[in-house]
């Protein structure tokens, strides 16, 4: 050495984060040799890969490694000599200055390393009294645990023995065991949570532990592959979930079960933070591959993170009881061919009154491109209970790409049962089917508000040839609302009996209205054939008409663009019925397929009238009276009205109504449809001849159905001078015309138009 080192006051140790491509770090305490110093970067001890300079320097050195750290790494450059005695001074020999101060200076580096060990541990404050602090034997401390006793020393505790104090006023000390037990981790039962690792036996452990326990269970952040279907059920009261369940199986079974079947009742549990993800996109053709199936839950809370790549991603059940009463946020709901099903499995079971917040149902632009696709279903086993009722969604956003394909739909809502009260409102369709909802069976009173489509107010519900029922709003948000809101009022008759033609002695019709019939004789195949403007058997009142033998009334309305229409009817007990037509105006049958549906019963074909009929009256006891009637689109005509089935009965008025966004035309008082008016009227030409002073001339005018007593009235297109034209009805269907000259010379008018008009009372 050039000179002897000098030992100053400076810690054995220095700590550096490597900056990008640094290779050199300084020491600065003295090394005796370079095997001292001891290398580590982000605690890895190394041995190799750097150099040493500076050994014997009193101000330390430098370290230079042959390739630059990784930047942001913790480097610790420390001194750690071996404790030794390297020199041996003899008796009465030379006292060598150099060899005693290099060993007074090992011993005061070494000291020095202690004092920095010893700096970081545990110790008494200098003003304390010296205690207990040593540990016990490694028997007796085994399986226990270490802590301070009442005067401070250190002693073992049983894990039940051990308490803790809570740090706030009231509270009262507690077992360490009691508070580690408040819930349970799944990492608690061995579960990883790195993606790789297969925790299927671990979180099973875990739910198995919270539902014989009454525990909540808690699932920290991580992805948990499962191979294997999993569950939770008895009496767990919750789960949380910070991480994701990866299912990384082919399995068509539910990834994860939650709450038990059959009669239980899983009520009021704390459901947070659900993510299910298949590792693979299933190939949507097995219901039985599921996300989550929620079973018989009542009145829980619910929070769906997300629930992706299943053919449904969450199915809420009712069991041998109900799932009913629950708040249920959703998330993704994302690459599912079925969102969200409502379910329910045995007749005893049902699904009720549950509101939804939110959710994100969507599915990839290229994916399953021949298979339909729906945001959420109403659905039920074969024989269980299908009146789902009161179902609230706030806010769901869909975007299913439907919207331009041919070869499969993209349909938000999907009820394939009775449901009643469905209310679906602030919709998003984004690249959907023009429909919001499909209706495959009996379902009624659901309203869908669509805040943002695609096809603007274009939207509207599907009703398949197995659905019966109509009656579903739809509210599109769009400049055009406003006018849809609206009611249109196609036809009217204020009062029956105002309205009423005494067409003859016998046979009595209605304004705007045609006279129907039970029992057309013959072979009736146009509308022409059962549309009447008169028959008989029907009663005056002083307020409307009786309909009696098998009468009845409505209103023919051209239905080649509106489908839907509304009858009102102020009646005692009156029975609905529908009579369709195609564009020829020829009749069609039951033949030709289910045309007709009521959105409040079933509408029956009858052979016998050819028309179809409700099932019930329209009255208000049986929640009947209001009805929508909806039309298949082969229906280019229809009449629409009442008639007696089972009693007579009073109708007093009749309104026909539909939706504002059409005008549909009522067909009466035409040529070839004459039913519906009180007045009649026909034209020829005449060329009448010379009459002379105080003779006449007459004409027989042919007025289809003019009869004796009808008021009439005759007209010439020409000015007439002294000629008087008069008019009686000369035979039924006749009206004849005389026209008298009244001047005292003779009269011969040029050729004209006689036109006649007959008005019953």
């Amino acid at each position: 050495m050039a000179e002897q080192i000098r030992i100053g006051d400076v810690a054995p140790r220095v700590h550096y984060v490597a900056a990008a491509g640094q290779t050199v770090f300084i020491y600065p305490f003295p090394l005796f040799e370079a095997s001292d110093l001891e290398v580590r970067v982000d605690s890895q001890l190394l041995t190799s890969g750097y150099s040493v300079d500076g050994v014997g320097n009193s101000d330390g050195g430098l370290v230079t490694f042959a390739s630059p750290v990784t930047a942001g790494a913790q480097v610790l450059l420390r001194r750690r000599i071996a404790i030794e005695r390297t020199t041996d001074f003899q008796p009465n020999g030379l006292l060598r200055a150099n060899t005693l101060n290099s060993e007074l200076d090992r011993q005061t580096a070494a000291l020095q390393e202690v004092a920095d060990d010893t700096s970081t541990a545990i110790r008494l404050n200098p003003g304390e009294a010296g205690g207990r602090l040593h540990l016990p034997l490694k028997v007796a401390r085994a399986n226990r645990i270490l802590g301070f006793d009442d005067v401070g020393d250190v002693t073992i505790f049983s894990r039940d023995d051990a308490t803790l104090s809570a740090p706030f006023p009231g509270g009262v000390p507690r077992s360490v065991g009691d508070k580690l037990a408040e819930r349970l981790s799944a990492r608690d039962f061995g579960a990883i949570g790195d993606g790789v690792t297969d925790d299927t036996a671990a979180l099973q452990a875990a739910m198995s532990a919270a539902s014989a326990g009454g525990k909540h269970l808690e699932i920290i952040e991580g992805s948990y592959r499962i191979t294997r279907p999993i569950s939770i059920g008895g009496s767990f009261v919750g789960l949380t979930m910070r991480g994701t369940i990866v299912y990384d199986a082919t399995d068509n079974v539910p990834a994860l079960t939650i709450g038990d079947d059959g009669t239980a009742k899983n009520g009021q549990r704390l459901l947070e933070g659900l993510r299910v993800v298949r590792k693979t996109i299933s190939d949507w053709s097995s219901e039985g591959s599921m996300g989550l199936l929620l079973r018989n839950l009542d009145g829980c809370y619910v929070e769906i993170r997300q629930v992706e790549g299943f053919t449904i991603g969450v199915r809420c059940l009712g069991d041998g009881r109900g799932f009913q009463e629950n708040l249920i946020f959703l998330g993704r709901i994302v690459n599912n061919r079925i969102g969200v099903d409502l379910r329910t499995n045995t007749a005893s079971g049902w699904n009720t009154s549950n509101r939804f917040h939110g959710g994100q149902f969507s599915v990839g632009s290229t994916l399953y491109q021949t298979l339909d696709r729906f945001g959420v279903r109403l659905s039920a086993e074969p024989g269980a209970y299908v009146a789902h009722n009161r179902q609230v969604f706030d806010g769901p956003s869909f975007a299913l790409q439907g919207r331009n394909s041919t070869a499969f739909v993209g349909i938000p809502f999907l009820s394939e049962v009775s449901s009643r009260a469905i209310i679906a409102r602030d919709v998003r369709m984004e690249a959907c089917s023009a429909f919001v909802a499909r209706h495959t069976s009996n379902a009624q009173d659901h309203l869908y508000e669509v805040a943002w489509a695609s096809q603007g107010y274009g939207v509207s519900v599907d009703y398949t040839a197995t659905s019966n029922r109509v009656g579903a709003v739809v509210r599109a948000l769009h400049q055009a609302a406003a006018h849809r809101e609206a009611t249109r009022i196609v036809a009217d008759v204020g009062n029956l009996r105002s309205a009423a033609i005494r067409w003859n002695a016998t046979d009595i019709g209605f304004e705007k209205l045609a006279c129907l019939s039970t029992n057309v004789s013959g072979t009736p195949s146009k509308v022409a054939d059962f549309a009447f403007p008169a028959l008989d058997s029907y009663g005056l009142t002083s307020r409307g008409a009786m309909l009696t033998g098998g009468r009845g009334l409505g209103f023919l309305v051209d239905t080649r663009v509106c489908r839907e229409f509304s009858l009102a009817v102020d009646a005692d007990n009156p029975r609905l019925i529908v009579q369709c037509f195609d564009a020829n105006m020829a009749l069609l049958t039951a033949d030709n397929g289910n045309l007709v549906r009521a959105s409040g019963m079933s509408m029956t074909y009858v052979a016998g009238p050819r028309w179809w009929q409700g099932n019930a009256d329209l009255n208000d006891d049986g929640l009947t009276r209001l009805q929508v009637i909806r039309l298949e689109a082969q229906v280019a005509y229809a009449i629409i009205g009442v008639a007696r089935v089972g009693t007579d009965y009073e109708v007093r008025a009749m309104r026909l109504s539909c939706d504002p966004a059409y005008s549909p035309p009522v067909l009466y008082g035409l040529p070839d449809l004459p039913h519906g008016v009180r007045e009649l009227k026909a034209e020829v030409a005449w060329d009448p001849p010379s009459i002379a002073a105080g003779a006449s001339a007459t004409l027989n005018v042919s007025c289809p159905g003019v009869r004796p007593g009808d008021f009439v009235q005759a007209a010439f297109s020409l000015s007439t001078s002294g000629i008087v034209f008069l008019a009686n009805v000369g035979a039924q269907d006749v009206i004849t015309v005389t026209a008298w000259n009244r001047a005292t010379t003779a009269i011969d008018l040029a050729a004209g138009t006689v036109r006649v008009r007959a008005v019953k009372t």
